[in-house]
């Protein structure tokens, strides 16, 4: 009999023994694959509810639950267009992006029929080889039947990277119902996110109203570009499928390629805009547009950052007077991913010296006896030395808050840029330590 000397039971009577509460509480144990996000707490920094977010004439949307690895909630969301919706994307730089993005950068760029948006939560199907290709193909060809569509899908997985997609759950399937709401939407697309994510804007175009909602997930493995995040827009504005790449493309660097949460890039990150045109404007001036894009773009990033993962504290860091944006962008990354300056701001104490190194070890031209640095508008560094007015208990005070502000100035040209981050926590450790367990 295989006994472990130094207890009464058999190894197997024990692993039986943690395998049973392991699914009482709901956690995976000894390789059981069934999951549920429920046990996360709460991040302190989310909005307060779910947003009010309006039907897009031109959308429907679906949510099941599959089980593809997590039990007890949905995973499976679908979104079916109207013909005519035109469809913009952008995708992971990731040099080992999963063979599922790739079908999907494929769809977006070539097709002129796209019907169906299908994502599926808790499986990346990254780095799966043949195997994962085929798997993403039975995944696009059940997802066409379950919607009832014939002309092309995009598809999303999000989740664990080396595992193929078990796509066998799909096939005992019925035609999907599409009559889900947005925030059902956004949870069923969520892995270690603590909330759902949703926005909402308006803007006119020429003499209509627009309108423009959004819904994403993400929390970890979050730097752009892009980050483990997953962003889907809907509007019925109407706008041509070129101007709607390039306004999809221009407005990243202010949004989902302005945040990070732990300096890793995904292999699956995505984001897809779509416009059914339902909205009947006549193409014009697109200002009003654009600006409405942005703001949902940003809404949803910064989102993302107040659920990283682990995270008590929401900060901003902005770089003025470098040489360029791209330097003042390079330089406030530098700042935002430093794991000293986020422990620091986590511990509440006012080590500013960190932010200094920060910016030393950026790279970028900086001059030592120009910089200036402040935290909540309290000066802390100015022409290469500590200010004499600083003061140190109140940095302390307002580095209690949840809300953090950094602004350096470089004091070198016209460069600016704007960065968000987040704390770094025992948190963020014990949730990355225990992700597949």
């Amino acid at each position: 009999m295989n006994t472990d000397t130094k207890n009464f039971f058999p190894i197997s009577t024990i692993k039986r023994i943690f395998c049973f509460w392991g699914a009482v509480c709901g956690k995976s144990v000894f390789g059981t694959k069934e999951k549920d996000n429920k046990g996360f707490t709460k991040s302190p920094l989310a909005p307060t509810k779910f947003p009010t977010l309006p039907g897009i004439k031109g959308v429907e949307i679906a949510t099941m639950e599959v089980g593809f690895v997590y039990r007890g909630r949905p995973d499976y969301f679908l979104a079916r267009l109207a013909k005519g919706t035109v469809v913009a994307g952008v995708f992971t730089t990731s040099k080992t992006c999963s063979t599922v993005v790739d079908y999907a950068k494929a769809i977006v760029k070539g097709s002129n029929a796209v019907t169906l948006i299908a994502v599926s939560a808790g499986n990346a199907n990254a780095f799966t080889g043949e195997k994962g290709r085929q798997a993403n193909l039975r995944f696009v060809d059940l997802s066409k039947k379950i919607a009832n569509v014939a002309a092309d899908v995009i598809p999303c997985n999000t989740g664990i990277i080396g595992e193929v997609l078990d796509t066998k759950p799909l096939e005992s399937l019925k035609e999907a119902q599409f009559t889900a709401t947005w925030k059902q939407a956004a949870k069923a697309i969520v892995t270690t996110d603590t909330f759902a994510k949703g926005s909402v804007a308006t803007a006119k175009i020429g003499d209509k109203t627009v309108n423009i909602v959004g819904i994403a997930k993400g929390s970890g493995m979050i730097a752009p570009h892009l980050a483990t995040m997953l962003a889907y827009v809907f509007t019925d504005a109407r706008i041509s499928r070129d101007q709607l790449q390039a306004l999809t493309e221009d407005l990243m660097d202010v949004s989902f390629n302005a945040i990070t949460v732990d300096s890793d890039t995904s292999t699956s990150d995505s984001v897809i805009v779509c416009a059914t045109g339902k909205a009947n404007n006549v193409t014009g001036d697109l200002s009003d547009f654009t600006r409405a894009l942005r703001s949902v773009f940003q809404d949803l990033a910064k989102q993302i950052v107040r659920d990283g993962e682990g995270a008590r504290k929401f900060i901003t860091v902005n770089v003025t007077g470098a040489e360029s944006d791209r330097s003042a962008k390079k330089i406030a990354f530098s700042i935002a991913n430093s794991p000293l300056v986020k422990t620091a701001i986590a511990g509440e104490d006012a080590n500013w010296g960190r932010i200094v190194m920060a910016i030393g070890k950026s790279g970028e031209n900086v001059d030592r006896d120009l910089l200036e640095i402040a935290i909540g508008n309290i000066n802390i560094v100015k022409k290469g030395e500590i200010a004499k007015q600083y003061d140190e208990a109140l940095l302390n005070r307002h580095l209690q808050r949840q809300n953090i502000v950094i602004d350096v100035d470089i004091h070198k040209k016209q460069g600016a840029a704007t960065v968000w981050t987040c704390d770094l926590t025992h948190g963020y450790i014990d949730i990355n330590a225990s992700y597949r367990s």
